[in-house]
């Protein structure tokens, strides 16, 4: 199991858009990856847990979230071969132990506590709850957006994560983050 969720060598700067359920990872993340010609990693969870919903009609339980977590590697490892500029991932493990722990009375599986803290990213892109919100069948949490939003911050503090938050509409969101991609390159040089 380990293996699975450990990160393999890339020559790929990685960012990561993080944050609370419905604050725009998903459309940022298809910008970004198309303004740089390369490859994002998408949400292994969406899809996992839509299907989920779709035969069972349940939602996320506590055995899911190692699943998830291999899923959201085995993508990230695959795609993290296919660019050597930047890879724009739609998540990370760090986000699934957020809400392990924000959903599951602050419980998160061992492995997955370790591999996310122990997997490493460029650049984390903090997203704020300043955009509508919009329902699905797996968005349940409306009325908590802002105690989601700090329990994504104070994850990356304590485990002393390089972020930026991002705010605004879109296209505030997507220069900010541009700035900080290619800044991330230029020094890469």
């Amino acid at each position: 199991m380990e293996e699975k969720l450990k990160q393999q060598p890339s020559n790929c700067i990685k960012v990561v858009l993080f944050g609370p359920e419905s604050t725009g990872k998903t459309t940022l993340s298809g910008q970004l990856a198309r303004h740089y010609n390369s490859v994002w990693v998408r949400e292994f969870a969406r899809d996992y847990l839509q299907d989920k919903w779709n035969n069972e009609r349940k939602t996320c339980e506590p055995k899911d979230l190692l699943p998830i977590a291999v899923g959201q590697m085995q993508l990230e490892n695959e795609l993290s071969q296919k660019t050597d500029s930047v890879l724009i991932c739609d998540t990370d493990l760090l986000e699934t132990k957020v809400y392990s722990e924000a959903y599951y009375q602050g419980t998160c599986n061992p492995i997955l506590d370790t591999y996310a803290l122990k997997n490493s990213y460029d650049l984390y892109f903090l997203t704020y709850i300043d955009t509508p919100w919009e329902a699905d069948d797996l968005r349940d949490k409306p009325n908590e957006r802002e105690r989601m939003f700090n329990a994504f911050e104070t994850a990356l503090k304590i485990h002393n994560k390089p972020y930026v938050l991002l705010k605004g509409n879109k296209s505030q969101r997507f220069n900010l983050a541009v700035m900080h991609i290619d800044n991330l390159l230029e020094n890469r040089k």
